[in-house]
């Protein structure tokens, strides 16, 4: 770490710095007392002629000595701070995993690395918070989609002990119960493949083969695909779409985005209005915005619209007991291509705004062909 080798480096510097300077003392000292020694006269019955005799004629042995000791002084003294600098680290260490919720502290010199662990803490709690986030809404879909796949599985086997039970019923009367079960299976079945996406999508990583692509017919074929959907809540399509668009895009990934947005687009647009589809080149990206008249989605919703399992519904007026993850799916396949997608609503419309790269053999307008490659 940064912290560590900065106060090493401290370390180093202050233990060669006090040393030095008391080598320096323990040489400069005796030859400073030598000096002013020398200055007087001394005799052999003074107190300290004796004292002042062996040091003059072992001045050279006593420099030595007293080096050795004060390296040996200076020496022991930073290897105990040393090692009570490690003791404090070990400590933060254990209280990092024993109470991460409790700020580390340690001495000044230890500054730096006491920021390092308390930012690596809050990092941790941020992950363990989010991760028990996630597994709790994980826990909610399960009670969600267990509680939805009950619904439908017990009107089919309602309706159907019915027909068994009533031979006699009248054929108009029989044809209905059949077509609610019918609907009702086919619920069931688009919540077990639901429930297999969310497998999917927790286990499996994307990986593309692309090919460049004219996004303008793709939009095109796509958009004619969806047209007996728009009758029954009568809805119609307008369309803006440039030409000769192209992109690298692995199309059967990228026609399930555009699935998923119309899909979303339909199933919330208010009946009677239309679907705003445009396709347009800037520089050398490709934006794509498909909007819808209806509900203000709430910002705090917009911000999470692209959380995994989660479902705004009860904010944009409807319950499509979806799981949530058509658009956390599509964004993903989006941004691995590069791409972005982002989601606005304001005053009763929202839109879908995806971006992508223009592909690179026809960023140049006029290289690009007349005619479009088959999709």
């Amino acid at each position: 770490m940064k912290a560590k080798s900065s106060l090493a480096n401290k370390l180093l510097r202050r233990y060669l710095l006090i040393t030095l300077l008391l080598l320096v003392v323990i040489v400069v000292i005796p030859l400073a007392l030598k000096f002013l020694l020398g200055m007087r006269t001394w005799y052999y019955d003074d107190p300290f002629y004796p004292l002042l005799r062996f040091a003059n004629d072992h001045i050279l042995i006593l420099v030595i000595v007293g080096a050795l000791l004060i390296w040996l002084l200076t020496t022991w003294f930073f290897i105990r701070q040393a090692a009570g600098y490690l003791n404090e680290t070990l400590g933060a260490a254990k209280q990092l995993v024993s109470t991460p919720d409790k700020p580390i502290t340690l001495s000044s010199d230890l500054r730096d690395f006491a920021n390092e662990m308390n930012q690596i803490r809050m990092d941790t709690l941020f992950h363990q918070r989010a991760a028990k986030e996630a597994e709790q809404k994980k826990n909610d879909l399960i009670v969600y989609l267990a509680h939805d796949l009950r619904t439908p599985l017990t009107s089919i086997i309602g309706y159907l002990t019915l027909l068994e039970e009533s031979p006699d019923l009248p054929p108009a009367m029989r044809a209905k119960y059949t077509g609610i079960t019918l609907e009702k299976a086919y619920r069931l079945e688009s919540l077990i493949n639901e429930f297999f996406e969310i497998t999917r999508f927790n286990l499996a990583t994307v990986s593309l083969v692309t090919k460049a692509v004219d996004l303008s017919v793709m939009l095109k074929q796509i958009s004619y695909e969806f047209l007996p959907m728009l009758t029954p809540k009568n809805l119609s399509w307008e369309m803006q779409i440039e030409e000769a668009i192209w992109v690298d895009v692995d199309t059967e990934k990228f026609e399930r985005v555009l699935d998923n947005l119309i899909k979303n687009a339909i199933l919330y647009a208010t009946p009677g209005t239309a679907l705003r589809l445009t396709l347009a080149r800037k520089q050398n990206q490709g934006i794509l915005t498909l909007g819808n008249q209806g509900a203000t989605l709430p910002a705090d919703k917009l911000e999470r619209i692209f959380e995994p399992f989660f479902r705004g519904d009860s904010a944009r007026g409807t319950q499509s007991g979806g799981t949530g993850l058509g658009l956390p799916i599509a964004k993903e396949i989006v941004e691995s291509h590069h791409g972005t997608l982002k989601a606005e609503s304001v005053a009763d419309y929202f839109q879908m705004v995806l971006t992508l790269p223009i592909s690179k053999a026809y960023q140049n307008p006029s290289s690009a062909p007349q005619r479009a490659s088959e999709i």
